[in-house]
């Protein structure tokens, strides 16, 4: 969805943990495998924690928004040897999944390791992501918002300050796959500045991705990155939005030159 993202809510009263979860969420490399090569994170198939209605991957999904869960492409526990994609849930509506406490934690590591091959995760780690989901609530009004820079860029802050926490907890491999998540939000953003015009934003954007990944792991290189990102890089990228493809004229005009 290149201007719209389903909306989504949170409880006021959902713990810290949730923006933990959220930044996990959005994670490829919580997932692993095949998903975490492709760049998909649970977001990819519940935008905002909700349902992507455009989500299609060829062999997987029968029509946009389905997805094939018992397929052999993401992992083989869980492989039936049969084609029978399903509608993608919301997972802010009552009932769609169990929200108890003793069901929705090995549910979730259930997809991790079963569904997608991923690595067992950290007991805070699916705690945070049990949070996060537990705190989505269906908006009042509007069933979409706009996907804006800024929406990237506080993925990209939350990323980074779920992973110095992490650090302090001695999560070790969370943190690292929240870092991966914050340089994939980062690459997604490059590809956005499109244009000769954005070439040097597109360079500063790259170097700063290679400098994220340099202090990862370190709890002091990792929050100065953090500062410098949000007092250097970010107040210029938002200066550059309205020539970059998160603007509405923008995208139309790209969209005109492939028609």
């Amino acid at each position: 969805m290149l201007l719209q993202q389903p909306a989504t809510c949170r409880d006021p009263a959902a713990p810290r943990e949730a923006a933990i979860g959220e930044a996990l969420f959005h994670a490829p490399a919580l997932l692993g495998g095949q998903a975490e090569r492709a760049g998909l994170s649970c977001a990819g198939c519940h935008a905002n924690g909700r349902r992507s209605a455009v989500f299609f991957l060829d062999g997987i999904s029968s029509a946009p928004g389905t997805a094939d869960i018992s397929s052999s492409f993401f992992a083989l526990p869980r492989a039936n040897a049969v084609f029978d994609p399903k509608p993608i849930p919301d997972l802010a509506l009552p009932g769609k999944i169990s929200r108890d406490v003793s069901a929705l934690e090995p549910f979730l590591r259930g997809l991790i390791v079963e569904e997608f091959s991923g690595a067992e995760p950290d007991p805070a780690a699916l705690a945070a992501l049990a949070a996060y989901v537990r705190a989505l609530r269906v908006c009042s009004g509007n069933d979409s918002e706009a996907r804006t820079l800024a929406s990237d860029l506080n993925l990209i802050a939350g990323s980074i300050d779920a992973a110095l926490v992490m650090l302090e907890r001695g999560e070790g491999r969370s943190a690292a796959a929240l870092v991966k998540a914050a340089r994939f939000r980062l690459g997604l953003i490059e590809e956005r500045m499109a244009g000769n015009r954005l070439v040097p934003i597109r360079r500063r954007l790259l170097s700063a991705s290679r400098e994220l990944a340099l202090a990862a792991g370190k709890p002091a290189p990792l929050a100065a990155w953090r500062d410098r990102f949000a007092r250097n890089l970010r107040p210029e990228l938002l200066r550059m939005e309205p020539r970059s493809l998160y603007a509405p004229r923008q995208v139309d005009r790209w969209l005109a030159q492939r028609r």
